[in-house]
């Protein structure tokens, strides 16, 4: 299972390939805090003959490198080259790239004891735009940047020398909690300067939500602004006035009147939480209000990551009349991504109600404290205990997930927060739909996109896609995605997009370039963007690769002849085996090596020429099981002539919703029958000559996955005393996949 964890802001900290040792300037270094205070001293030892053949990476390490030294005139020098570098690729962040560290070498330079008098003068320079484009990197979690630091400097203690990618981690962990150390303690004073000389805001408004209830917001307008003006709107359950303050911001700085609403129970609004239950009735009458207010010209767009997308077709489910246009990114879909795919509950959600609806705010600390979910994973998984118990096993009540449980089929529950049948058909506004090849998400953003366009053909709808993760349409593209040196066509600056969307939409102005059709596409490892009617339309081909068995070799082939064999491999699965408790999914999806954890693996023959594979594959599997139901992953990846793999797309599922997610449909144990399958993952990569593609089919069974073991009742009442026997599976040589292929 791919996760979406929210990541700290980090930029271009990808570590240097040389593996050369740096000796310590000074030894003995028996404490952590003589190591800290030899930094500087290291900067400048690794400054002497630093270099790198990636110039964008080296620009960057040789700035941390020369503020860490104290060269604070070259540092000022290099960002103002970095600057140059990226504004070809985005021309609107580049002119605040690293400005919070320029501003710090400013004021070093004046001898100023303090970051303010730097603040203002940085900032007086900037008009809205670049001003509400800078500020978030402006904030930071110094505890945290603490704690890492800490860490870096005790992996250090003792030694005499140390490797230089980790010298210039340690540069950079240790510059960052410098200059935030000194920085945030000015930043309530500065930002409440610069609002006041830019904006009109009102914190805390109440906004009526549906049946009586009040929710709580902000609205921010510029003061360049009068007249009523469109009014862009983000519906969240993230109850944090510093992340919406900023979106809201950003909206005024481009013209439009910014407004956050928060969930009911959020904020200061009375009544419990409920994730997901009450946004789209809420965010509708909201929609109203907003209408109806002076500052709005009477149209509302919506806009916002993950859960702050699913809201978005939450209200569109009600089609309230003032919602004219939707940007939705990484879009979450209650009952089909979240906290569920392919009917099968997901660890990694677990905390999730803890962290947003235990209080009015968020409780981050309980959220982000990995030790105990890990510890959480490992003892259910080792105990065997039913998937109901997590929260006894816990120690602690999770109220939400436990109600999740409830609804395994993807019932009323679930149907009653987004669109459904005809309700999508009525959905008449433009849509932009913002995902990416690394997304987790991307399985919603499709489920949203097929079932618009099934029920609505004409519906305009906009999708995009390039090799992205799960925050970069909020904070921008990396150049490195789970291990992928993402192709430069592909740096395109998706938080700005936002607004060249809505200023087509409400202002004519003209489509945003890479929007040239209804899908729009970035072929990775060919480094060109391609456009098309529709998903089907990306490919020319669908090449059908069956399983086939490889005789005495382990691995088997995936070939364009169907076997003549009536079973071509067996598999058995031991639920009471937890042996494997330490095994994870790796985090890249580039991989040095395949590790298949006990699932079957097939190969194709190398392909001869590069070949685009473009779209979602699909396939049937043909098979005999002991048990009544189980859960399956698919994952295709490319294997490079070097060896290397590149996860390209994977389908998780059980078994009993393949037909339907609605209704469960057992299997007959000892009775031969098929299973049709379809990735929602969509992916566009050009083939190496000389790849092979390899597909990996497992059955499901780890610590961080609801485990089926098969015995056909409800999952989450299993325990390892319903693995009496092993899994036993036996394959057919009618199974295969489907590739879709542009020749």
């Amino acid at each position: 299972m791919r996760k979406a964890w929210l990541l700290a802001w980090c930029l271009l900290c990808s570590p240097l390939a040389s593996a050369q040792d740096v000796a310590w300037p000074s030894l003995p270094v028996d404490s952590a805090t003589a190591l800290e205070a030899q930094i500087p001293a290291l900067a400048r030892q690794v400054l002497a003959d630093y270099s790198d053949p990636d110039p964008e990476r080296e620009q960057t390490q040789r700035m941390r490198l020369q503020l860490v030294a104290g060269r604070y005139r070259e540092a000022v020098d290099t960002i103002h080259g970095l600057r140059e570098r990226r504004a070809s690729i985005a021309p609107a962040p580049a002119t605040t790239l690293f400005l919070q560290y320029e501003l710090y070498a400013d004021a070093k330079l004046r001898g100023e004891s303090s970051l303010l008098p730097a603040l203002r003068r940085g900032f007086a320079k900037l008009d809205d735009r670049a001003a509400a484009q800078a500020l978030p990197a402006f904030g930071a979690n110094l505890p945290r940047a603490r704690q890492d630091l800490d860490a870096a400097l005790e992996k250090q203690r003792g030694r005499n020398s140390i490797p230089q990618s980790d010298a210039l981690e340690l540069v950079r962990l240790y510059l960052f909690h410098q200059v935030y150390a000194e920085l945030l303690p000015q930043m309530p004073t500065f930002s409440a300067e610069d609002e006041t000389r830019r904006y009109e805001i009102e914190r805390d408004i109440v906004v009526p939500g549906a049946d009586v209830a009040s929710l709580r917001g902000l609205v921010v307008r510029s003061k360049s602004v009068r007249s009523p003006q469109p009014v862009l709107l983000g519906f969240t359950i993230y109850a944090n006035d510093d992340w919406s303050l900023s979106d809201a911001k950003a909206a005024a700085a481009h013209g439009y009147v910014g407004v956050v609403v928060y969930s009911r129970g959020k904020a200061g609004s009375p009544g419990p939480v409920a994730p997901y239950e009450h946004d789209g009735v809420d965010a509708a009458a909201a929609i109203a209000w907003i209408a109806r207010q002076p500052w709005c010209d009477g149209r509302v767009g919506m806009y916002g990551n993950s859960y702050n997308s699913f809201t978005q077709w939450a209200a569109a489910k009600h089609r309230p009349p003032a919602l004219k246009a939707m940007m939705t990114s990484a879009s979450t879909a209650p009952g089909v991504d979240v906290p569920m795919q392919g009917n099968i509950f997901v660890n990694f959600i677990y905390p999730w109600p803890l962290w947003t609806a235990s209080n009015a705010t968020l409780d981050g600390d309980t959220y982000g404290d990995q030790a105990r979910w890990q510890r959480l994973d490992r003892n259910w998984y080792e105990s065997g205990r039913a998937y109901r118990d997590l929260p006894r096993i816990d120690g602690a009540p999770n109220p939400i997930f436990s109600r999740w449980l409830q609804h395994p089929d993807y019932d009323a529950y679930w149907q009653a927060m987004t669109p459904q049948g005809e309700e999508f058909a009525r959905i008449d506004i433009p849509v932009l739909a913002v995902t990416g090849y690394f997304d987790g998400a991307r399985v919603g953003v499709q489920h949203y996109y097929d079932e618009h366009l099934r029920h609505r053909p004409d519906a305009d709808h906009t999708l995009l896609i390039g090799p992205w993760a799960h925050f970069a349409m909020q904070t921008g593209v990396a150049r490195v995605v789970e291990g992928y040196q993402v192709d430069p066509s592909a740096m395109i600056d998706l938080p700005e997009l936002r607004y060249q969307w809505f200023d087509h939409v409400f202002r004519g102005a003209p489509r945003p370039a890479p929007l040239r059709d209804r899908v729009n596409y970035e072929v990775m490892g060919a480094d060109v963007w391609k456009h098309a009617p529709s998903i089907e339309a990306m490919a020319n081909e669908r090449l059908r690769l069956h399983l086939q068995p490889a005789g005495a070799v382990a691995e088997g082939i995936l070939a364009e002849a169907s076997s003549r064999r009536r079973e071509f491999s067996a598999q058995a699965v031991d639920f009471s085996d937890r042996s494997d408790i330490d095994w994870s999914v790796p985090a890249e999806s580039l991989l040095d090596k395949l590790d298949p954890h006990g699932g079957l693996v097939f190969a194709s023959e190398p392909f001869a020429a590069p070949t685009e594979l473009s779209g979602l594959f699909s396939g049937r599997l043909d098979f005999i099981t002991n048990k009544r139901d189980m859960d399956l992953t698919l994952s295709l990846f490319e294997r490079m002539a070097d060896g290397r793999h590149l996860l390209l797309a994977w389908h998780m599922g059980r078994a009993s919703y393949a037909k339907d997610r609605n209704r469960r449909e057992l299997l007959d144990p000892g009775k031969r029958q098929t299973l049709d399958f379809r990735s929602e993952r969509l992916v566009s990569r050009q083939l190496q000559a000389g790849s092979r593609l390899v597909l990996v089919l497992a059955v499901n069974k780890q610590r961080d996955l609801q485990i089926n073991y098969g015995s056909g009742k409800d999952v989450s009442d299993e325990t390892v005393a319903d693995a009496t026997e092993p899994m036993r599976l036996r394959w057919h040589g009618n199974s295969y996949i489907d590739v879709p292929l542009m020749r």
